[in-house]
């Protein structure tokens, strides 16, 4: 990972702090995180062999309310990267109007090389070297990058273990046996197909004339494939680390999960009942499926997809980012001389943390809802703060990028102000 990601995340602000109003001080306090943690796990793995792993927790401010933000496991976590996470989190649930501030966790680790016992001892240790830095009104943690909802019911028993009581709020995303949500594990494509449902129309882009191209088809890229096709779009490529499969005719997308889930691949298949026949189609690599002629192209991957070495070679007329921060602030500079629109991470993707927002909720009170009411809540959510940034870019004939964070900066500011700022200090 760059050391330059944080730096390059920053840039977004730049233009934001035109329009925002924001004081001095806030933005001076917004230029650094709170507090960065580094820690070491020893983990016994199987073979007896004892294997150090890197840890971190970054809770990059905390002003509207305790941390938020997952932990990924992945062979590049660096404090940069879980730096620049937490920083896209601060604006994110600001952008949302959640009252929660930004985090992330993560450790260097390729968890598919781990038996399921080495995984556990890797959580449970992570957990061991955080505990006194998370808590249900401190930082918490949910699912990213290759963790998943067993992941988190093991970072919760044993912060419950460490603190003797049972925590069920310190960690979102668990299984529902362990106080999980209705409607978590699909949340974040949930909360992008709203989005998209939402602007679409605006550009009279009807689903049934829309071609879409989907990076990254883990959780998020899966789920949101599968919502779209259901609403009568054509989903024409979809890629996960190993590669992609393109057919111009459209994908289905019921057939290709149902292979995945059972060979771990991708194969373009048509399948009726037991019986599925292979469809004519090409395979292509991830770059591939980025530069091809579709409406709509998600990424839903990692950080830095499109950056200014492929920029030149999209021809998507839409981009919705799923995943965190996946164009460079040079390359999006690109993007609207090209005049292709780019529809924000800290906006597209919040439908995962706010439902981790509903959970902690329904944590603390004790009263669970309904699938039918996290999806309505969630729904209402989104439509309302998407809507809101819409209009933010039409007073001010800026990007949406640019008015989702002068939508967060003025939340983020009015709070820091309520704390003191130099005006008030000197009574002007």
């Amino acid at each position: 990972m760059s050391e330059s990601l944080f730096a390059d995340a920053s840039k977004r602000l730049e233009q934001a702090l035109k329009y925002a109003n924001i004081s001095e001080d806030a933005i001076e306090r917004l230029k650094y995180p709170k507090t960065s943690l580094t820690v070491s796990i020893p983990v016994r793995m199987d073979n007896g062999s004892l294997r150090i792993f890197k840890g971190y927790r970054v809770r990059y401010d905390d002003t509207r309310g305790p941390g938020k933000g997952g932990v990924r496991y992945h062979p590049s976590v660096s404090l940069d990267e879980v730096q620049s996470l937490a920083f896209w989190m601060t604006f994110k649930c600001a952008a949302v109007n959640l009252p929660f501030g930004g985090a992330k966790g993560g450790v260097t680790v390729n968890p598919k090389e781990l038996s399921r016992l080495e995984l556990e001892r890797l959580s449970r240790g992570y957990i061991d070297a955080i505990a006194d830095f998370i808590g249900p009104d401190i930082d918490i943690p949910a699912p990213d990058v290759y963790t998943n909802p067993m992941i988190m019911g093991w970072y919760m028993d044993q912060y419950s273990i460490i603190h003797r009581q049972l925590t069920p709020a310190v960690v979102t995303g668990k299984p529902l046996s362990l106080g999980g949500s209705l409607g978590r594990d699909t949340a974040t494509a949930a909360g992008a197909f709203y989005v998209i449902e939402t602007l679409m129309p605006k550009f009279d882009q009807p689903a049934q004339n829309t071609t879409v191209a989907i990076q990254g088809f883990g959780n998020a890229g899966a789920h949101l494939a599968t919502l779209l096709y259901n609403a009568g779009y054509k989903i024409v490529a979809v890629s996960d680390s190993k590669g992609g499969v393109y057919a111009k005719k459209g994908l289905d997308i019921p057939s290709i999960r149902r292979f995945k889930d059972t060979q771990k691949g991708l194969q373009a298949i048509y399948c009726e009942d037991s019986v599925c026949n292979v469809v004519e189609h090409e395979v292509l690599s991830n770059e591939d499926l980025l530069g091809l002629d579709v409406d709509l192209l998600i990424p839903a991957a990692l950080e830095n997809q499109i950056t200014e070495t492929n920029v030149h070679n999209i021809k998507a007329k839409y981009i919705f980012e799923v995943a965190n921060g996946p164009t460079t602030s040079a390359a999006d500079k690109i993007l609207a001389e090209k005049g292709i629109y780019v529809f924000p991470d800290i906006l597209v993707n919040a439908g995962g943390v706010t439902v981790s927002y509903f959970e902690w909720v329904q944590n603390r009170s004790g009263l669970y809802w309904t699938l039918e009411e996290v999806n309505q809540r969630l729904k209402q959510k989104m439509v309302e703060e998407t809507l809101k940034i819409w209009q933010i870019k039409q007073e001010f004939s800026i990007n949406l990028r640019t008015a989702a964070y002068v939508h967060a900066l003025n939340r983020l500011g009015e709070a820091l102000s309520a704390k003191g700022t130099r005006d008030y200090y000197l009574g002007s």
